[in-house]
């Protein structure tokens, strides 16, 4: 089935279901649930993009890392609410055409959101649509508002793998793609506490990632990041980091360690970034003087880094 806008029902049914005894803590978290996915389908319904979910047993959760919940600043993030979707939002362009391969944009959401969510909030329908770019964009959830950075599953060899082998089988079953179809060239993209299962990804995923683009995100695993760089000189990977997002110092390590390695990059105030900044370095960090959550869509990077990615083709 191909869908233009999510129905209100289905929305309701998914995102505002209480159960009989709720205290008014919980009665407000669904209720702002609620909202949001009101605000969702709205949204959605502004774009011309296909788009349709799954479930994939390929997803982050539910994995045994999290079966007991989990603690963070003496708050605990319960596994039925937190840790057991396994959803997975799939949309193709309004012109989406695929010949052999399909290229796809994995993108993977920080601490507190969903899929659902940071696809609004973030503006990335919008751009997305705006960018024109013929692939697929797909957002597997992860820790689901909860403030985590565990990728479960997708932390294990080969689950990435056979999470692009079911987006594929979902997209020919859709008739999006032919049968014969195979997976085109990957780009992965995420915001802040993302950095963790991109990273996972590009260890364990046994699939060939083109293109790495980290919105803030640079907190750990940076060896992983420069692992991949180095296995191939096509590898292309840009960080864009804030003052005081939490990533500076880390940032500010790894074009010290590209440097001790003689890797080549570049770097720059967001203010100059160029078409052709972007398209004639492989490796660049790019300073944003915007705030943690703003640098996705103000400016609209996120369409930006699309349109000149070496990787991606334009829809005819």
């Amino acid at each position: 089935m191909r869908l233009f806008a999510p129905g209100l029902n289905e929305i309701i049914l998914n995102s505002f279901i209480f159960k009989l005894h709720v205290n008014i803590d919980t009665m407000h978290k669904y209720f702002i649930l609620f909202l949001a996915s009101i605000f969702a389908s709205i949204s959605y319904g502004q774009t011309h993009l296909h788009y349709f979910k799954i479930t994939s047993h390929y997803t982050s959760f539910p994995d045994t890392g999290r079966a007991a919940g989990h603690l963070y600043d003496s708050v605990w993030y319960s596994t039925a609410d937190h840790y057991s979707d396994s959803s997975v939002l799939i949309i193709p362009p309004e012109h989406f055409y695929a010949n052999n391969s399909v290229d796809l944009i994995f993108w993977f959401h920080g601490w507190n959101n969903n899929i659902d969510s940071t696809i609004i909030r973030y503006g990335l329908a919008r751009q997305f649509e705006q960018s024109k770019i013929n692939a697929v964009l797909v957002l597997a959830e992860t820790a689901k508002n909860s403030p985590d950075s565990y990728g479960g599953r997708l932390e294990s060899p080969n689950t990435f793998a056979m999470l692009v082998k079911d987006v594929i089988n979902n997209l020919t079953k859709e008739k999006f793609i032919s049968k014969y179809c195979k997976p085109g060239n990957i780009v992965l993209m995420g915001h802040s506490g993302a950095y963790r299962v991109m990273a996972h990804i590009l260890d364990n995923g046994n699939l060939p990632v083109n293109e790495v683009v980290l919105f803030d995100a640079l907190y750990a695993n940076t060896e992983s990041f420069i692992k991949w760089i180095t296995t191939n000189t096509k590898h292309r990977f840009i960080n864009i980091y804030t003052d005081h997002g939490g990533t500076l110092d880390e940032t500010k390590n790894m074009m010290q360690e590209l440097s001790t390695k003689n890797i080549s990059f570049d770097s720059a105030e967001e203010t100059q970034v160029t078409n052709e900044t972007l398209r004639s370095n492989r490796i660049l960090f790019i300073h944003s003087a915007y705030q943690h959550d703003y640098i996705i869509q103000n400016p609209d990077n996120f369409n930006l880094f699309l349109e000149n990615s070496p990787f991606l083709r334009k829809a005819k």
